[in-house]
Parts: structure tokens; sequence; C-alpha cells
């Protein structure tokens, strides 16, 4: 049986939410650089999930600043998030790879203020999807 747009909706922002204790778990680990690429996909899955839930059916890519400008175009409170988190895109592939920073790796370039700020984006876009789809 198919699910209704709000209904997977809410799987994808399920899967946010758990991805978010993970990333706080991370945190009190002091994998930092973890944390901070966890929580880009907190934020992408719940961008998704609110635009799953608009009745989208294929919603393809992993940016989350340009995920919230389509999550935009049918809630202007959005184009504010996507202001806010889109620095968390800078965290999809330099925090996983050593070959994306020169010189370095990422466990010793991501501290624990990216990891604590990352996470608070996080916390914000999550409450806001959770608003937006009356879920709270």
């Amino acid at each position: 049986m198919k699910r209704t747009p709000l209904e997977e909706g809410k799987r994808w922002l399920d899967q946010a939410r758990a991805d978010l204790r993970g990333g706080e778990v991370l945190l009190t680990a002091e994998s930092y650089h973890l944390a901070c690429f966890v929580a880009q996909q907190v934020v992408e899955k719940a961008l998704k999930a609110f635009l799953y839930a608009q009745g989208e059916e294929f919603v393809i890519g992993h940016s989350v600043e340009v995920l919230a400008g389509q999550a935009a175009e049918y809630d202007p409170a959005f184009e504010d998030l996507r202001l806010q988190v889109a620095p968390l895109d800078g965290y999809y592939v330099p925090t996983r790879y050593p070959n994306s920073l020169p010189d370095s790796i990422p466990a010793r370039v991501f501290g624990q203020h990216n990891a604590e700020e990352a996470l608070a984006l996080a916390r914000m876009a999550l409450d806001l999807v959770t608003r937006k789809l009356g879920l709270e």
C-alpha cells in the first residue's frame, strides 16, 4: 500500500531525529568531524521530509541550501532557514575524506565548536519541519 505524502514525510523526519541522537553521541565522544557530517545529514533528511510531505515524489540531491530553497517554494519560512543552514553543505565531503583537505585529516580539522554549531542548526531545522508538518 502506498503511503500518503505526510506518512512518507514522517518516515524521513523520524530518521532525521534518530540521526540527531547519533550526532549527539558523536559530539560526546569527541568525534567532531563525524558529528558535523551527521548534522548535515539531519538537515538534509528533515528538509526531504518536508518536501515529501508536500507531495513531492522524487527528492534528489544532498545540498541543504538547495533543498531549503525548494522547501521555500511551499513555505517562505524556509528561506530564512536556507541562509542559516547553507554552511552545513561544507561538511558533506570534507568531514569524511582526507583527500578533501590539504595536508591534514578531518579528525584534526573539525573541532568541538564546529560540531556544537552544526548540531544546533540541525535541531533548529528539525524543529521547523516538525512545526510546519503539525507533528509537535
